[in-house]
């Protein structure tokens, strides 16, 4: 059963920081790209950052540049998100997501709540 599960999310002040983690299961983790996915409330969901099959190639939506560091360890099947100087404006479910060209076989995980207050 392909399964993510991410976990790391919690309160913090403007300006902390969180790792989040996505622990995969179910298929052969290093055959895909993996990303992170938020969604704040009452907005669309959006791509925070892309991490590639071995872990050397990665991409950032501007809004985290700098701030964020998406990571991978395909021994241990876990992908990461390095969270730092936080903003409010981070508020948001995360999710972590199996990247694919074909559709049915995007994966997403349940998802994990950073709530960042000023």
């Amino acid at each position: 059963q392909v399964q993510l599960v991410e976990s790391g999310g919690g309160l913090v002040q403007s300006g902390g920081s969180l790792r989040l983690s996505c622990e995969a299961s179910g298929f052969t983790f290093s055959s895909y790209a993996m990303s992170w996915y938020r969604q704040a409330p009452g907005k669309e969901r959006e791509l925070v950052a892309t991490v590639s099959l071995g872990g050397v190639g990665t991409n950032y939506a501007d809004s985290v540049k700098g701030r964020f560091t998406i990571s991978r360890d395909n021994v241990k099947n876990t992908m990461y998100l390095q969270m730092s100087s936080l903003k409010p404006e981070d508020t948001a479910v995360y999710y972590c997501k199996r990247e694919s060209s074909y559709r049915s076989l995007r994966v997403w995980g349940q998802g994990t709540l950073v709530t960042v207050f000023s």
